[in-house]
């Protein structure tokens, strides 16, 4: 990861506000690369090393008739057969190398006073992020773009702490999913503060694989609560770690994205993204 993969999200992100925004009038690859002030061909090339597909591709994967194309092929089966779409490649598991842990209630008393945590800033294929992690693992990933508003962002989470700037191993191990790195992902680590429904909620996000979606109703179903698909919104939106818990991977039953804590913009790449990784 380096500055122009931000730099190139950057523009990437601004491109994708232009398609949303003027999707009605279907704007042609010239009007999109003009408006992000690039050559046409400089575009289409810089779109495609990033998403690793073109951008009429792109558009398709994230386009609500594809969303609704995966929720009605995958919506009843996609925790039954995960194991069997899901073992090859980066389309495997979350599940299968993340392991959550919970925060005793000693260990986030007091806002976390007997905590001590070391955090780092990264770049990633999506923007800046903050990572932070307990000796037991990571326990906040978060998009930001400024640091002080990452650190901040992690200070509310604990804000008796005690806080080191310092990059550690639960931490690295964490930043090769942005790399496609699976080698080191079996040693992934979560150390969460959560309630129970909460930390049942993220544990089952793990199992939506890459490239699929799911809704909050059917994430309800699976943890025997089909009545809190509003509960479930609200533990999904409370998601402490960016992108290693999968909560893009949600979206509303009639095909339209939704929130997302750290953008709309950045949830639409990152779901047209997934889906570019396993359609090449």
């Amino acid at each position: 990861m380096n500055t122009q993969e931000t730099i190139n999200y950057n523009r990437i992100a601004e491109a994708i506000d232009y398609i949303k925004a003027n999707f009605k009038e279907q704007p042609n690859l010239d009007e999109v690369a003009e408006k992000v002030h690039l050559s046409p061909f400089h575009f289409q090339r810089l779109f495609s090393e990033w998403a690793g597909t073109s951008p009429k591709k792109f558009l398709q994967y994230t386009s609500i008739e594809h969303a609704k194309k995966l929720l009605k092929e995958n919506q009843a089966t996609i925790f039954e057969t995960a194991f069997e779409t899901g073992l090859s490649g980066t389309s495997r598991l979350h599940d299968l190398f993340v392991n959550i842990e919970g925060m005793t209630p000693a260990e986030y008393k007091n806002g976390g006073k007997n905590l001590e945590i070391n955090y780092s800033f990264a770049e990633s294929p999506f923007g800046n992020i903050i990572v932070a992690s307990t000796q037991k693992g990571v326990c906040f990933m978060a998009f930001a773009e400024e640091e002080a508003n990452g650190f901040d962002a992690l200070k509310d989470k604990f804000p008796n702490a005690s806080f080191s700037r310092k990059l550690d191993l639960a931490q690295q191990n964490a930043l090769f999913i942005f790399q496609n790195d699976w080698s080191k992902l079996s040693e992934i680590k979560l150390h969460l503060k959560g309630t129970d429904f909460q930390l049942k909620v993220w544990e089952t996000l793990l199992k939506i694989p890459m490239g699929h979606l799911s809704t909050y109703g059917n994430i309800a179903h699976q943890i025997q609560k089909p009545n809190a698909s509003r509960a479930v919104g609200t533990a999904i939106g409370s998601n402490p770690v960016a992108f290693l818990i999968p909560c893009h991977r949600v979206i509303q039953s009639s095909g339209i994205f939704g929130g997302y804590m750290w953008g709309n913009t950045r949830k639409t790449a990152i779901i047209g993204w997934e889906g570019a990784q396993i359609n090449p």
